[in-house]
């Protein structure tokens, strides 16, 4: 099979779309299918829309480069659609609108959440041929090899991460966790480590404030502490609380967004009125949580089986859209012998 995934993988540091990209295509290689980040070559079989955005950093290709291709070059290709972004996430009113345009050129839709895929369906796109499949991270860089659980004698290590710098990240808890431990009585119970991006408008005195990491740096420095916390609101799916956990840290994670379905069992759950309680209730079963952490079931491989699976089954099936299949007009043949120039440019450069 020959996929065509639409992201252009970053090195280092980057979101968890990127690492979604860098993950499922390390699978379906030692799969000995064929990837590829373009749509240059006229035999894929399965084009994965990630980032439709053209101003997006992270988009290979958008829908409109899907349509054209669906249309002048490969009819039977199955076009699938991954959305793990929305409105919500980061307070943008224009989002949800575009992914839902985008969307009407997919065969088959896949949600990186319950959350997110409800949200959608409320907001006007098709509940037909669409399915959540939970994200994972990478079993041999995010596992519990090496980590030491709390002993009691020392302070209890929090720790965060993420790469987006964006208020709602979490910062209404981070913020107040930092202003806590300029107290003494709790700064003898708590250390906090925050690693990645922070808005420029915040600084975090009383925390240990680590610039963005990635890969076994990442792992190693999340497993030199004891619990994770995740605050961030309205989060569709986020890596950073399945990496940790992964790692084998409890976790202390926010009623928002698609958190809840990853880490539900997995630690204690607070909202806006209970974060410090829900945090000392953390600390006294946090044994109990420990142990419950040999258990969790999201990775990156269960992940791109899903995906994979979900893909042999569509190739299976006649999804062609008549339209693509119709006489082409004088205009669009017209619009086609532009593209196909197009390509063969980018086909000399490349």
């Amino acid at each position: 099979m020959k996929i065509s995934i639409g992201t252009n993988i970053k090195d280092g540091p980057w979101g968890g779309g990127n690492l979604f990209a860098i993950n499922f295509r390390d699978f379906l290689l030692k799969q000995k299918h064929q990837v590829v980040m373009n749509l240059l070559d006229d035999d894929i079989d399965v084009i994965l829309l990630t980032e439709p955005r053209k101003t997006s950093e992270s988009s290979a290709f958008t829908h409109i480069d899907v349509y054209k291709y669906k249309k002048f070059i490969n009819p039977k290709v199955v076009v699938v659609h991954r959305i793990n972004e929305c409105d919500e996430r980061k307070d943008t009113n224009f989002v949800n609108q575009y992914l839902i345009e985008a969307n009407k050129v997919a065969n088959y839709t896949i949600f990186v959440s319950t959350w997110l895929k409800d949200l959608f369906l409320e907001q006007g796109i098709s509940d037909e041929n669409s399915k959540v499949i939970l994200a994972g991270a990478n079993v041999e860089i995010f596992n519990p090899d090496g980590y030491k659980p709390w002993s009691k004698k020392e302070k209890l290590k929090i720790v965060t991460h993420h790469w987006g710098a964006n208020w709602n990240k979490g910062f209404r808890e981070y913020t107040k966790l930092d202003k806590l431990l300029g107290d003494e009585s709790f700064k003898e119970k708590f250390e906090f480590t925050y690693i990645g991006n922070i808005p420029k408008n915040i600084k975090l005195t009383n925390t240990n404030v680590i610039e963005p990491l990635s890969g076994k740096q990442l792992s190693n420095e999340i497993k030199n502490n004891h619990i994770y916390l995740t605050a961030s609101l309205n989060e569709p799916s986020g890596n950073h609380h399945i990496e940790a956990a992964q790692c084998g840290l409890p976790l202390l994670y926010i009623k928002s967004g698609g958190i809840p379905e990853y880490c539900r069992g997995f630690g204690v759950e607070f909202d806006s009125t209970n974060f410090i309680d829900k945090l000392y209730e953390l600390r006294e079963n946090y044994d109990y949580y420990c142990k419950k952490l040999n258990y969790y079931p999201h990775n990156s491989i269960k992940m791109s089986e899903e995906y994979l699976s979900t893909f042999n089954t569509l190739i299976k099936h006649d999804l062609t859209i008549n339209n693509y299949k119709r006489k082409l007009n004088l205009k669009e043949r017209l619009e086609k012998n532009i593209y196909l120039l197009f390509r063969k440019i980018v086909k000399i450069i490349k």
